[in-house]
């Protein structure tokens, strides 16, 4: 196939639309099912880059959800806790620890359900049952991968009642090492950024403690290769073979952290026994429990646990989660990795990370406040890496 006709672009007013290599070649991708759109293409090769990247640089699987051209996270194959599992809502899936791929799109899955809803899924290895199984469940636009076992597929296929986008890439294909793309008719051309994330990236430790542990460096490496396919600007927390927390697009350094921080933490209080033991209705679907959780917890447009309220979406009426109590289970978090794809201009950035628990940091130093940013990372015995690499990606 040379070419694919898409419904339309970004927009349905923006026809026609096709993809197609610019040399006349084949496309590197078989459709197996469904058709994808414009933007769902933009999704999938952005998302495969990532996690093929993540599988090179760490030597496990690796799975992606993607939503508006970013990842809501990504994560590798390690296995989870009877915790992670509950909050994940993976708790009931069998075979799950025996399957390094599915571990990974249950936490990649499982990190920012709200933001994942709708997504596109990359996975760096072929598709096996259990984890088609749990795919099928959620609210997914579609999903690519080097391959699929025909068990596994016929299961995606049956997704949206049978339209589900499911893509083939050929993992062996090298993209040209020149890209280009219009603006306003103006053609732009660079090099591929195709710079390697890896353990000699952290050799650069700027700070008094200068202990970065094998899962630290694990996690650093994943926060940046994430955001090296997250619109800038960018910020990730990572931890436990996973990032917790994406904050992409902000024009203000500070944001990112803010954004990205919130999510980390919204993301440790979902392990909370109060949260795992809410008293959901069995009629409550699964995206439905993604919002309350997240309003129990956030207290964002309604208080779920006020008369008229509570009896929408539970049994009995649950206790609040006080401030208090949050506060005190977040002081508890320890261990955090956190990535930036350009340099912290200011220290607010380090005092934002140390709120969600990060002792480990990678960023590509170069700020005139590098000395003030260092000096506020020694304060609280963080280690931090100076990079030297900048990750923007638009």
């Amino acid at each position: 196939m040379k070419e694919f006709e898409l419904k339309y672009g970004c927009n349905p007013n923006q026809k026609p639309s096709k993809i197609f290599m610019e040399d006349g070649s084949e496309l590197p991708i078989e459709i197996l099912n469904g058709k994808p759109g414009y933007i769902n293409f933009l999704d999938a090769f952005n998302s495969y880059q990532l996690v093929k990247e993540l599988k090179t640089a760490l030597g496990l699987p690796a799975v992606t959800s993607f939503k508006h051209v970013s990842p809501t996270s990504a994560a590798v194959g390690v296995p989870l806790s009877d915790t992670l599992k509950k909050a994940c809502f993976v708790d009931d899936i069998e075979g799950l620890d025996d399957s390094p791929l599915a571990c990974a799109y249950a936490r990649a899955r499982g990190t920012d359900r709200m933001c994942s809803f709708g997504d596109w899924v990359a996975l760096s290895d072929i598709c096996d049952v259990t984890t088609a199984l749990m795919i099928k469940r959620e609210v997914s636009d579609g999903i690519i991968a080097p391959g699929y076992e025909p068990e596994a597929l016929e299961i995606l296929k049956s997704k949206r009642k049978g339209g589900y986008n499911i893509v083939r890439i050929d993992p062996e294909y090298v993209p040209a090492e020149i890209e280009r793309k219009q603006v306003y008719g103006i053609t732009f051309q660079q090099g591929r950024n195709n710079f390697e994330i890896n353990r000699e990236l952290l050799s650069n430790v700027v700070t008094q403690n200068r202990e970065l542990p094998e899962s630290a460096v694990r996690d650093l490496i994943i926060a940046l290769i994430t955001l090296k396919y997250t619109q800038s600007n960018s910020v990730c927390y990572a931890v436990d073979g996973q990032a917790i927390g994406v904050g992409a697009g902000q024009q203000s350094r500070i944001h990112c952290t803010r954004l990205a921080g919130t999510k980390a933490d919204t993301w440790f209080l979902r392990q909370h026994e109060k949260v795992l033991n809410l008293p959901f209705k069995d009629t409550i679907g699964r995206p439905d429990r993604d919002n309350v959780i997240d309003g129990y917890i956030n207290k964002n447009e309604e208080d779920v646990c006020a008369d008229g309220n509570w009896q929408k979406y539970f049994t009995v009426q649950p206790e609040p989660f006080t401030r208090e109590e949050m506060d005190a289970y977040l002081a508890g978090v320890d261990n955090v990795a956190l990535g930036s794809d350009a340099f912290f201009p200011f220290s607010d950035n380090i005092e934002r990370a140390k709120k969600s628990g990060v002792r480990y940091i990678a960023e590509p130093g170069g700020s005139i406040r590098d000395d003030l940013v260092i000096e506020c990372a020694d304060k609280y015995g963080m280690a931090m890496a100076f990079t030297g690499m900048r990750l923007f990606h638009h």
